[in-house]
C-alpha cells in the first residue's frame, strides 16, 4: 500500500494528514513534503493526524521526530491526532508521547494548541 500525505494550513498551523503506511518505502518522500510545506508556509506549529494510518515503522518514527524538532527550533509545537491502536503502541513504546502530546482527533488537537478553528 501507497501513502498519500493531504495538507491543510490555516492560522499558522500545517495539518498533515497521513493514509495508508509511512514505511522505509514512504519515508523520504513524506519528508521533503512535509519539509517544504513547513518552510513554504511559515507555519509555526503542525498537527500530525494519523487516524488513517494503517502502518508505520522506525522509519515513520524517523520522520515524525525530525519534524518535531524543525518546529520545535522554530519555537511551535507539534501534536498528534488519531493514531490507531498499533500505531499509538509504538510511538508511546518509543517514548515520543513524552515530548509531545496525543489527542483524540484534530479539533482537540487543535483546542490543545490554543487555535480556534
Amino acid at each position: 500500500m501507497n501513502l498519500q500525505v493531504n495538507m491543510e494550513h490555516d492560522r499558522g498551523v500545517l495539518i498533515v494528514r497521513l493514509t495508508g503506511e509511512l514505511d522505509h518505502h514512504t519515508a523520504d518522500g513524506v519528508r521533503m513534503q512535509m519539509d517544504e510545506a513547513i518552510q513554504k508556509q511559515q507555519c509555526k506549529h503542525l498537527v500530525l493526524s494519523l487516524q488513517d494510518l494503517q502502518f508505520m515503522d522506525s522509519s515513520g518514527l524517523g520522520v515524525i521526530l525530525g519534524r518535531y524538532k524543525l518546529i520545535h527550533h522554530k519555537g511551535g509545537k507539534m501534536v498528534i491526532s488519531g493514531a490507531n491502536p498499533a500505531v499509538h503502541r509504538l510511538l508511546d513504546m518509543s517514548g515520543l508521547f513524552k515530548i509531545m502530546p496525543v489527542f483524540d482527533n484534530e479539533g482537540s488537537a487543535l483546542s490543545g494548541l490554543e487555535v480556534v478553528s
